[in-house]
């Protein structure tokens, strides 16, 4: 029993050993942790944008509305950290762009 706590405890400060080197790490690039995790979090919202930019033409107003709100989101994220993070997400990141700028300018020339 006591040999399978020690396991344990040991896991336990493995684990908190490799966050800390993960917090470290994210330190040195020059990121908050905070920065890092919303950078994460548009990620995902990224690829549902990226989804919804192929189908534009067909949204409606107030689902034009929500996607150029989280698509200023996905930019805010995306200016905190480093471009080696999302460099591979480059193509997404510029279609959504390119919508966001259509849509926009759509609503502009309408009013």
């Amino acid at each position: 029993m006591t040999g399978f706590l020690v396991i344990i405890f040991m896991l336990l400060i493995i684990i908190v050993m490799l966050i800390g080197l993960a917090v470290a790490q994210i330190k040195m690039a020059g990121m908050n942790v905070k920065d890092f995790w919303t950078f994460i979090k548009a990620n995902e919202t990224l690829n549902k944008l990226y989804a919804f930019s192929k189908k534009y033409e067909k949204l409606t107003t107030n689902e034009q509305l929500v996607f150029l709100r989280e698509a200023e989101r996905v930019f805010d994220a995306f200016d905190k950290v480093p471009n080696v993070l999302w460099e591979e997400d480059y193509q997404k990141y510029m279609e959504v762009l390119s919508t966001y700028k259509d849509i926009k300018l759509v609503r502009w020339e309408s009013q």
